[in-house]
């Protein structure tokens, strides 16, 4: 699915679309069955958490619901389909911000449910990482290895992971602060969130 769909094709390619709203950014994606990323679109809310120097959880939610008909739309259009086209409804399941994922997953599910098709909860941290592999839109994606260690530092995690298959264990974690916590208190204490 590298282009607009032939409605009138028997044999159609694989259509998952993919919501994200684990933190503060509102994204929906449209990926083909072969990985490749089709379109994505997301919606940043850094200036609605300016003013309190970090993400604020109530806001959060509430944006990701402002934020959502427009974000989807656009990938939708972006991608030369309709809701009728979409096969997998996919969302982030966790972790994250709990505000953010119950708007995430409750849109999602509706969504799969209103269209009769089946949903897919995906893990954050697995996400990120599968995502290595992914490339830029209309690029297919990378084969995965049967076997890799992954490193994740995003704003809530540090971890390194062992991937084998379709298993993934933590090899090693912080204990208290991730790593994008530590930039975000440093970057607050030097005035510069």
């Amino acid at each position: 699915m590298t282009s607009k769909r032939d409605s009138g094709s028997d044999t159609r390619e694989l259509c998952v679309l993919g919501v994200e709203t684990s933190c503060d950014d509102t994204a929906c994606a449209v990926v083909d069955g072969a990985g490749t990323v089709v379109t994505s679109v997301v919606s940043s809310q850094l200036e609605a958490h300016r003013e309190f120097g970090g993400v604020v959880p109530e806001i959060a939610s509430r944006e990701h619901l402002a934020n959502w008909p427009a974000v989807s739309q656009e990938a939708l259009e972006q991608a030369g389909i309709s809701w009728r086209d979409v096969d997998v409804v996919a969302a982030t399941r966790g972790p994250g911000l709990i505000e953010s994922l119950l708007v995430g997953l409750s849109l999602a599910k509706s969504l799969a449910y209103g269209l009769d098709k089946p949903f897919l909860a995906v893990h954050h941290l697995e996400g990120h990482l599968y995502s290595p592999f992914l490339k830029a839109p209309g690029e297919v994606a990378e084969t995965v290895p049967e076997r890799f260690v992954g490193l994740v530092v995003s704003g809530g995690h540090t971890a390194l992971y062992v991937v084998s298959g379709d298993k993934s264990s933590t090899l090693a974690e912080t204990r208290d602060d991730a790593v994008g916590v530590v930039f975000d208190k440093v970057g607050k204490r030097l005035g510069l969130v």
